[in-house]
Parts: structure tokens; C-alpha cells; sequence
């Protein structure tokens, strides 16, 4: 027989499974809003990068005034600008040989660089950022929607949480991240549409563009597990495993050498900006900094050991948790001892943060956190360009407090405190996200009637396997002692 706990879950699934996720109409009338805010936002974030841009992004000018992106200079480096293809041609000028992101990215990149080509040679690398940054643009709207489709009756508070955040703003054009951005809420959307298989092709496509979307793999079974849906598990399975394949295969089988780039490239890299490695190794972490094989063992394997937990989380929570709630947590659990933090993967939690805890308080402490964070990495770099000491934390607040720039840049201790801030209120966050799957009544999605807007088919659906089910049908059959 259910328990208590379990009847309450599956009347509260009942109620909303008889009813849509969203009421018929009210994206399509919360559309023009999110779509012109968004456009409104990504339009700021090209006007913050302007400066750099009249400079033709001298990298001076990107530091000092934190407009930086590799759109432009890659446009060069990467010999998009000498015609050549992304897998296929090799450059030379650095330890890199052909592009370094997976194949989606690269034919992203390739698609731009034919674009512009009815533009002059000098003009062709400025036309290259723009244009980028229009399609950009457009993924990011693509992303918002996607997001609140899938947010349920909170659609309005989680679409303006991603449409509105200054992390959009400052972080939209810095690569190309939105492109898996925007294919991880598609997927998302139509997984909460009930559609697996096309959840499962879109997501596909998200691998192809960036690793990051292949942890979501991690909770989707995890919860059709623990709700016994397996055909809908099967047939996401099938989807992302199609999709993946068909974008891959042909450059791995024509071009292998050019393929593997970003697999070698990723696994070779060392402590990057960002990383919390990057402290530890000034305070004495001996070995990983140096040896990128324990280096690789470490960050893994401490994500490992995180990713476990969130499995037990997900099978033994009182009540199943929520999908986004757990891609946010897996996604925080590979972040946090990753070897490399670039300011613009905020742009990956951004839509999960949203659905998987709508309340702004902690939402807007993170952002603060991510917006000092993003000013850190810049002006700390302009030091180390400049082989400058920088100012320290007093030279900083007072710059900061007249508009402008410290002179020279921040000392390292500064830019640590910066790199911290970002990573505290992320794990805050995620701790907090812990303590509503643990407290399900302190859900605000739960306690405003819904289950999972977002689950589809798990939405609504009953325990098959928990082990909070299990560990009650032990204790009930102990006997009692006489």
C-alpha cells in the first residue's frame, strides 16, 4: 500500500497531469514581452562590447573595459579568415591545430565565415563578430521561450529571471555557448511536452555543440528510473545517440585528426582562469597543479563522488525530484572542481537556475556574485598583461565606487576574492536547491499545485523505485522483538 507521503505526491501528479503545463495560450501571449526583453538585453550586451569593437577588440581595450570575446580574434587564429574549415585544415601559431570545440560549434563558426563573405577583407572580422552576435541574439530568445514553456504556471517569473540577467547582458557574446544554451532548453521544452524522442534528438544536438549536455543524460534516467518509464527513457536514449552520430559522423570519419581536437585538447589543458584549482595552487595544493593526470583524477573524481550523492538524492528524496532541480545540481557538481570556469559557462546554469528554484532573492546574489566575477577575471588579467602588481582590495572598492577601472588592473588576492565570490553563491544555490527537494513543501513550484511542469512524462507519475519506499519496507518487516 502507497504511504501517506507518496498518495499526497501522486494526487497532487493526478490534479496536474489533467491540465496543461502551461494554460493554452499564455506563451504565445508572454511571447512578444520575453521575445522584446531579450532582444533588449542582447542589444545592451552588443552596445557593452562597442568600445572594444571600435578597437578591433585590442586587447588592452578588452580588459580595461571588460568587453572582451573570442569571436573576433578566432575569426583569425582559428584560419576561418584564410578560408579554411573548421576538422578539416590545420593552422599553425600555437600548441592548437585545428578548431577546439565540438563539431555543431565549428559548423556554426563556418556558417558565419561564408556569410560574410561579400564583405571587404578589413571588414570581414568586424562583419564575423556581428553577425555571430545576431544569431546569438536570436538563440538567446530561442532559449528564454524554450525556458518558459517549460517553467509551467511560473513561466512569466522564470522567463524574465534568464530574459533580464545581467550574466546575459555581460556574457552573450563571449564564445559561442548560447547555440548548446538554446538547444538544452529546446530539449528541455520538449521533454516537458511529453515528446522524448525529440527531446532526446535536440539534446543530441546540444552534445554536438558543447560537452556540458551530456550530464543531463544523468537525471533524465535517474528519474524515469525511479518512475518506471522506460519506453520514454529508451526513446530519449535512442534520439540523443541518432543525433549525435549524425553531426559527428561524417568528421570522424573524414576527418579524425580535426575531430578529436577538442577531446585531446580538453583532457591536456591545465588550471585554468576560473578554476577554484587556481587558488588552491597559491595556498599549497602540491601535485595537480603541475600534472595534469592528477590534475584530471582529481577534478573527476570529485565529481564523481558529488554525482553519487545526487543519485542517492534522486532515488531516496521524499518525494521524486524535480527535473530541473536535479540538471541544475549535476551541472553545479561537474562546475565546481572543474579544471577550467570561463565567465560565460553562467550562461549553462542560467535557464536550470531559473526553473529549478524561481524565487529571487539567492537568484539575485548569485548574479551580484557572477557580475564580480566577470570584472575580476577582466582586470586581473590587464595586471598580468601589464606585469603590474594591480590594486589591492581598498584600490579596487574606490575605483569601483568612481566609475571606472583600477589603474593597472587587481592584485591576484583580489581576483581570488572575486573567483570565490562566484563560486560561494553558486554553491549556495545549489544547497538550497538541496534543501527544497529534501523539504518538498518549501518548493514554491510544489506549493503552488504543481509537480514537475517540466518532467513530461514524470510529471504527476508514481514511485516505482525509491529507496525511501525500500528502506520503510525493511523496517516494517523487522520483527519485534518479544
Amino acid at each position: 500500500m502507497s504511504s501517506s507521503s507518496e498518495r499526497l505526491a501522486m494526487s497532487a501528479g493526478s490534479d496536474t497531469a489533467d491540465r496543461p503545463a502551461s494554460p493554452p495560450g499564455r506563451l504565445m501571449r508572454l511571447a512578444p514581452v520575453l521575445t522584446g526583453l531579450t532582444a533588449l538585453v542582447c542589444l545592451l550586451g552588443w552596445l557593452q562590447k562597442q568600445p572594444c569593437a571600435s578597437a578591433r577588440f585590442d586587447f588592452l581595450k578588452t580588459t580595461t573595459n571588460a568587453c572582451y570575446t573570442d569571436i573576433y580574434p578566432l575569426y583569425y587564429v582559428r584560419g576561418l579568415s584564410d578560408g579554411k574549415l573548421p576538422y578539416f585544415d590545420s593552422f599553425t601559431g600555437s600548441d592548437i591545430h585545428y578548431v577546439e570545440y565540438p563539431v555543431l560549434s565549428g559548423g556554426f563558426m563556418q556558417l558565419v565565415a561564408w556569410l560574410v563573405q561579400p564583405f571587404g577583407l578589413d571588414a570581414r572580422g568586424i562583419a564575423f563578430y556581428n553577425v555571430t552576435a545576431l544569431l546569438l541574439a536570436v538563440l538567446a530568445v530561442v532559449a528564454v521561450l524554450a525556458t518558459a514553456y517549460a517553467a509551467g504556471r511560473r513561466s512569466l517569473r522564470t522567463g524574465l529571471m534568464v530574459a533580464l540577467s545581467p550574466a546575459l547582458l555581460l556574457t552573450a557574446y563571449i564564445n559561442w555557448d548560447l547555440l548548446a544554451v538554446a538547444l538544452s532548453a529546446l530539449a528541455v521544452a520538449a521533454w516537458s511536452a511529453r515528446r522524448p524522442a525529440l527531446a532526446g534528438a535536440l539534446l543530441g544536438l546540444a552534445i554536438a555543440a558543447k560537452f556540458y549536455p551530456l550530464l543531463f543524460l544523468g537525471p533524465l534516467v535517474l528519474l524515469c528510473v525511479r518512475a518506471g518509464q522506460w519506453r520514454a527513457m529508451g526513446r530519449l536514449l535512442a534520439g540523443t545517440a541518432a543525433t549525435w552520430l549524425l553531426a559527428n559522423l561524417p568528421v570522424m570519419i573524414f576527418a579524425w585528426d580535426g575531430w578529436k581536437e577538442f577531446y585531446t585538447f580538453s583532457q591536456e589543458r591545465g588550471i585554468d582562469w576560473g578554476s577554484i584549482f587556481f587558488v588552491l595552487q597559491d595556498h599549497g595544493l602540491p601535485g595537480p597543479a603541475t600534472d595534469t593526470d592528477r590534475l584530471n583524477l582529481l577534478g573527476t573524481g570529485t565529481f564523481l563522488v558529488l554525482a553519487a550523492g545526487i543519485a542517492v538524492l534522486a532515488l531516496a528524496a521524499p518525494r521524486r525530484p524535480r527535473l530541473a532541480q536535479l540538471m541544475f545540481l549535476v551541472l553545479v557538481a561537474f562546475m565546481l572542481p572543474n579544471k577550467v570556469w570561463s565567465p560565460q559557462y553562467v550562461l549553462w546554469l542560467l535557464p536550470l537556475a531559473a526553473m529549478a528554484r524561481p524565487k529571487l532573492p539567492a537568484f539575485v546574489v548569485w548574479q551580484l556574485g557572477e557580475i564580480v566575477y566577470f570584472f575580476g577575471i577582466w582586470w586581473f588579467l590587464l595586471s598580468v598583461s601589464g606585469q603590474t602588481p594591480g590594486a589591492d582590495l581598498s584600490g579596487t572598492v574606490s575605483a569601483v565606487l568612481s566609475l571606472d577601472a583600477p589603474e593597472g588592473g587587481i592584485s591576484q588576492d583580489v581576483y581570488s576574492l572575486a573567483l570565490l565570490a562566484r563560486f560561494t553563491t553558486v554553491l549556495a544555490l545549489a544547497v538550497l536547491v538541496v534543501w527544497d527537494i529534501l523539504r518538498p513543501s518549501g518548493d514554491v513550484v510544489r506549493s503552488d499545485g504543481e509537480d514537475d511542469p517540466a518532467g513530461g512524462v514524470l510529471d504527476g507519475a508514481a514511485d516505482v523505485i525509491s529507496l525511501g519506499r525500500w528502506r520503510g519496507a525493511r523496517r516494517t518487516t523487522v520483527p519485534v522483538p518479544s
